[in-house]
């Protein structure tokens, strides 16, 4: 999905709320009432300010009808401020992401379902976490007790389009800063006349004024509105892509140590990213702090880490977490032309307590042989001055393809545990799907491997069976076989809709004839709600037969199956 945004002058509409105490839960919206159309692109927008008393204290919380639990306000008050180490000074921009704790609030939960069957796995929404994304502004000011300016703008959402939020954040805080309320309000007003978010199709967005062809200022284009600049996120880890595209695909628990917000959040967001189209299936937290609720949950030492990525920039962590597997510390990012130097990779006994040096601290061997080929094009690249699009363009070309021939094996072999469609008759209850055995795939390999579309080289059979203990396998192999069984529904429908139902009828009894009204009527059901993939014609067939055998059936009982 493409974004389109224009800036200009805009009359403001509506009213703004402070942030006070609030129960959970969400006022009612349907589609046609007010702030609808905001609810499809954000939950709320909040402002966090930092008080001499209170520390970070939320300001306010826009629309007034949008209610933060205890625990979310407290979460997003912490997550929106940098810790005292990162000493961000001027703006910075970072995003966060939180569990919710107060249940599915929004409407627009209602239409995830129809939403997410049309988005691409990197685009769908979240069921049970928010994303934060962050405009912080610390600056010098003489009027202030503490001497700085220092106030977040946030905007919270369910939709992981991180690159179309930083650039709205880019254009309104700076006005928000100088203006405040009025402009936040007139920003709002305007998001809520957006058209909802509709994956594959280039949308105008306007935002402080409208976008208008052939007139200044000219709008802001965006070719996606999630992707990042992959390669700038990688460069000073590029040597250990592959490596970190196994301990992400496999879902290692990894912590990233970054020297500030937003290269924590941009680190973790372009890891997570590297397994599409596969769904990343595991936690992760771009940006976390010691003061976050799930704290203890993530730094106990009772059980084996979590399977999550966790972003942080407080070096506490680095002794909190020193059970961990696997430790990525990043220093502060180069802007020169030249390749950074690239992180070591070094044993975890290395890891120090304080001024840990940048590195990737692990034990883990990777399975496959590092693709050179690739590092020479990307370093050529940087000696050329190539443009940094286009070095993530290839960076992403090069992460795909691998995920995709991982993957493709898989996709084969479940594939032929689905049953034969000569074996779906219409009056019996359809064939079982078979059980995937891994023994059987990994035989398959000899001949249906990754070596079929990947030159790599390496342990591609020790890469699959650590998959398999994995939550990405478990993840994939359950949406795969709900997918498997909603076809084989399917199929049977259809086989039922092509057999002459009235010569199946002829020596039945009232009872299985009723029961077949039943079953027919629950599949029409479910493939009208868009779970079953049938066409038009078979749902209109189905129905026919529904009133078929019902006018056959007595009429006290054709009174009971169809009540007036």
């Amino acid at each position: 999905m493409d974004a389109l945004l224009g800036t200009g002058p805009r009359r403001a509409r509506g009213c703004l709320g402070a942030a006070g105490p609030r129960s959970s839960g969400r006022a009612a919206r349907t589609p046609a009432a007010p702030w609808a159309r905001f609810s499809a692109w954000l939950e709320c927008v909040c402002v966090v300010t930092f008080d001499l008393e209170l520390g970070q204290a939320l300001e306010l919380v826009y629309p007034n009808d949008f209610r933060l639990t205890d625990k979310e306000k407290s979460s997003i008050c912490y997550l929106s401020f940098p810790d005292s180490h990162s000493g961000c000074l001027g703006d910075t921009q970072f995003s966060f992401r939180m569990r919710q704790c107060g249940g599915q609030r929004s409407p627009w939960h209602a239409d995830d379902r129809h939403y997410n069957s049309r988005a691409p796995v990197a685009l769908q929404r979240e069921p049970a976490h928010y994303f934060g994304y962050v405009y912080f502004r610390q600056v010098k000011d003489r009027s202030v007790k503490r001497g700085y300016f220092q106030k977040s703008l946030v905007l919270v959402s369910r939709l992981p389009f991180v690159r179309l939020f930083q650039a709205l954040l880019s254009l309104i805080a700076p006005e928000y800063f100088d203006k405040l309320a009025p402009c936040l309000e007139a920003v709002c007003s305007e998001i809520d006349q957006w058209p909802a978010p509709a994956p594959g199709q280039t949308l105008n967005l306007p935002v402080m004024g409208v976008v208008v062809q052939n007139l200044l200022p000219a709008p802001m284009v965006l070719a996606s509105v999630h992707e990042l600049d992959l390669f700038r996120c990688f460069r000073p880890v590029l040597t250990h892509v592959q490596t970190l595209w196994e301990l992400v695909l496999l879902g290692e628990p990894l912590l990233v140590l970054a020297p500030s917000p937003d290269v924590s959040s941009e680190m973790v967001l372009a890891l997570t990213s590297c397994l599409q189209p596969l769904r990343f299936c595991c936690d992760f937290r771009p940006y976390f702090t010691i003061h976050d609720s799930e704290f203890k949950e993530f730094t106990t030492r009772t059980q084996a880490p979590p399977n999550v990525v966790l972003g942080v920039t407080n070096p506490f962590f680095i002794k909190t977490l020193q059970h961990w597997p696997h430790i990525l510390r990043v220093g502060e990012p180069k802007m020169s032309g030249d390749l950074p130097k690239q992180v070591k990779l070094k044993k975890p006994s290395r890891l120090k307590t304080l001024d840990t040096k940048p590195g990737l601290y692990t034990a883990y061997t990777a399975h496959l042989h590092r693709d050179k080929a690739l590092l020479k094009r990307l370093l050529k690249g940087v000696q050329k001055k190539r443009p940094s699009d286009v070095q993530s363009a290839l960076l992403r070309r090069h992460l795909l393809e691998l995920t995709q021939s991982f993957i493709i094996p898989l996709e084969h072999y479940m594939a032929s545990l689905m049953p034969l469609q000569k074996s779906i008759t219409p009056w019996k209850t359809p064939p079982q799907i078979r059980p995937f055995s891994q023994d059987d795939f990994l035989r398959s390999l000899e001949h249906a491997g990754p070596q079929l579309t990947c030159i790599l080289k390496g342990d591609w059979l020790g890469l699959y069976r650590r998959f398999f203990k994995s939550p990405h396998f478990d993840g994939w192999y359950r949406q795969r076989h709900k997918e498997m069984a909603l076809k084989l529904e399917a199929l049977h429908l259809e086989a039922i809709c092509e057999a002459n139902i009235e010569t199946w009828m002829k020596d039945k009894s009232e009872v299985e004839v009723v029961d077949l009204v039943l079953k027919l009527r629950e599949k029409l059901v479910r493939a009208q709600g868009h779970q079953l993939p049938v066409k038009e014609a078979t749902l209109q067939r189905a129905q026919l037969y529904i009133e078929t055998v019902i006018g056959s059936l007595p009429k006290d009982l054709q009174a009971v199956l169809c009540p007036p």
